[in-house]
């Protein structure tokens, strides 16, 4: 692209008074003019980073007068309880960024990303910096891309560790779900919502208040969730009032995304474990002395009965009891087993507690697909009315491929997760191939638990982690299933892609998925999803089934995974048929 923009001015010096000193009165005065005018006279951003125990810790901020504020940081280091401390403590470097369109909203917002972009580095834990201001509108803020992608690259030329590729952060869980995105106005909106909710009930005393978000898959819930967790506790150390709150997810690799966004932003370490999963919360907390605030993503995927570890009969009813408010992010057509379906009425009349207090928030921008309308429509046709449309010619937008052999689908999605901007493309499928956790194939020509089809077949998901070195299996350490890169060579099922997005889904539909007289038809019998097949007891006594329900979730889930594309390889042969007619 040809660029208009002029380069930024990056200097990195070492972060101490006599370094800034020299560079104040010798090297700089060495540069040309307009140089010295942009470090001088306009505003800056910095970043101070420094090695703790092989990571990296960071601060960035931005200023009108580089050398006054630097100077203010180092005033500061004496007090062993400040970030300041660590400058004179490590070896720390300093880098300060300016250019000749930088204003203060401009500054601000670049500074805003940057705190966005450090905490997603994985060699980065800890940013120092407490809240983000964005802004909202004013020249030049059409530049902001291409200005802070040329600071970013500038910065990656200096030290690569601190600052992979752009790609690389943007295709990282804990960058989706990160605290700092800017909002859009609906989310913007929301979030005022819940934190004046959340102010009026503390301040009246009020206990059990719900809040309600209903949002179908890829509509910004975990944002907004993330999001307005942080700004509460922001606002509390601002006003400097004690606040409990705690994130709460039903799901593992979830819960390791949140924390690490909870150890980054230094929340864990003044707060204790703000995140757990919701059968830890519950056993680790009294009606009697309840928190202030539990967020509930996935909300969906909370128990509506008992088992083993979890004794109590409705989660979302014993963590409402032990909060004051809760916050709840929710999506029917995402609930994939027995002990997550809500009888209607019971779910209803939690809706309408939420809604008779103002509570109640629907979430319906489509935010993580690239997705137009047409194609959504196809989408939600074939997953929630069960009916197969002609698939929607698109240009240069979304593309859904059909395929008439899984080794073609796979060799389109190998061939994607190679380039730059697709790193993040994998095969995923629905559950119609048996697998266990717990013990090996019984059959010894199989050495591990596979999809098979015909000639060809891969490992389920977490099937190759065993074989990894010990230095391989460090490196994945943390990494959602997706962003490790032997998984390339294995096959994701709900069970580890639900609430996370790929760059390009190859989604396998199984035997599970029929094609008859015309309809999409789900067929429990050839699942080899216990949980979702298995009866459900209701609250008047009877079992029944909803292995047809479960299984039509399954699927939407698998396909509202690509933000991209999606490639489709159907086993029933009158599906697959069907298929390759809709999409000539």
């Amino acid at each position: 692209m040809s660029s208009s923009v002029a380069k930024p001015i990056i200097k990195q010096i070492k972060d101490s008074r006599d370094a800034l000193d020299f560079f104040e009165t010798v090297s700089l005065p060495e540069e040309d003019e307009k140089t010295q005018e942009i470090i001088r006279n306009f505003p800056t951003v910095y970043i101070h980073n420094w090695q703790e125990s092989g990571d990296f810790e960071v601060y960035v901020g931005e200023s009108n007068d580089i050398f006054k504020r630097t100077r203010q940081h180092y005033d500061a280091a004496s007090d062993k309880s400040r970030w300041q401390s660590k400058l004179v403590e490590k070896d720390a470097s300093l880098f300060i960024i300016g250019h000749e369109h930088f204003n203060k909203s401009l500054t601000l917002d670049i500074e805003n990303r940057l705190m966005h972009y450090m905490m997603s580095v994985e060699r980065v834990k800890h940013v120092y910096n407490l809240r983000d201001n964005p802004q909202t509108s004013y020249y030049p803020m059409e530049e902001l891309d291409e200005i802070f992608s040329k600071i970013w690259r500038g910065l990656r030329k200096e030290n690569k560790e601190l600052f992979p590729t752009e790609n690389a952060i943007k295709d990282s869980a804990i960058y989706k779900a990160s605290p700092l995105h800017k909002l859009t106005k609906e989310q913007e909106k929301a979030r005022e919502l819940i934190v004046q909710k959340v102010t009026k009930a503390l301040e009246n005393g009020e206990t059990k208040q719900l809040i309600f978000i209903d949002g179908e898959a890829g509509t910004g819930k975990t944002v907004l969730n993330s999001s307005t967790f942080y700004e509460l506790y922001c606002q509390a150390e601002e006003k400097h009032i004690e606040l409990n709150c705690h994130l709460l997810v039903n799901h593992d690799e979830q819960i390791t995304v949140y924390e690490q966004i909870a150890e980054k932003l230094g929340l864990t370490e003044k707060y204790g474990k703000v995140v757990s999963k919701p059968t830890t919360f519950i056993n680790n907390h009294l009606e009697e002395d309840p928190i202030d605030v539990a967020f509930i993503d996935e909300a969906h995927l909370l128990l509506t009965q008992g088992k083993q570890s979890y004794r109590g009969e409705n989660q979302l009813k014993d963590i409402i009891d032990r909060a004051r408010v809760t916050v709840v992010m929710f999506d029917e057509n995402q609930i994939l087993t027995t002990e997550q379906l809500w009888e209607s009425q019971i779910l209803e009349q939690y809706r309408n507690q939420a809604k008779t207090s103002h509570n109640y928030i629907v979430l319906d921008k489509q935010m993580r697909m690239q997705v137009d309308t047409a194609t959504m429509d196809w989408i939600d046709t074939f997953t929630k009315k069960r009916e197969l449309k002609k698939i929607p010619k698109t240009f240069g937008g979304y593309s859904i491929k059909i395929f008439d052999k899984p080794e073609l689908l796979d060799l389109e999605i190998q061939k994607r997760a190679k380039e730059n901007d697709s790193a993040l493309s994998r095969v995923i499928a629905t559950y119609d191939w048996e697998y266990s956790s717990n013990h090996k194939p019984e059959d010894h020509i199989m050495k591990y638990w596979e999809v098979l089809i015909g000639k060809w077949h891969k490992p389920w998901n977490r099937e190759l982690e065993a074989e990894l070195s010990k230095k391989e299996k460090r490196s994945i350490k943390g990494l959602a299933w997706a962003e490790q890169p032997q998984t390339i060579n294995e096959v994701g099922s709900t069970f580890t892609i639900q609430g996370f997005d790929l760059n390009y889904a190859g989604v396998i539909l199984g035997p599970s998925v029929k094609y008859r007289d015309g309809k999409i038809v789900f067929d429990p019998s050839v699942s080899h999803n216990e949980k979702a097949i298995r009866n459900r007891t209701l609250s008047d006594g009877t079992k029944k089934k909803f292995g047809e329900t479960l299984i039509q979730h399954e699927v939407r889930v698998l396909m509202t995974r690509g933000v991209k594309g999606m490639y489709i390889y159907a086993c029933d042969p009158e599906l697959r048929a069907a298929l390759l007619k809709a999409a000539k």
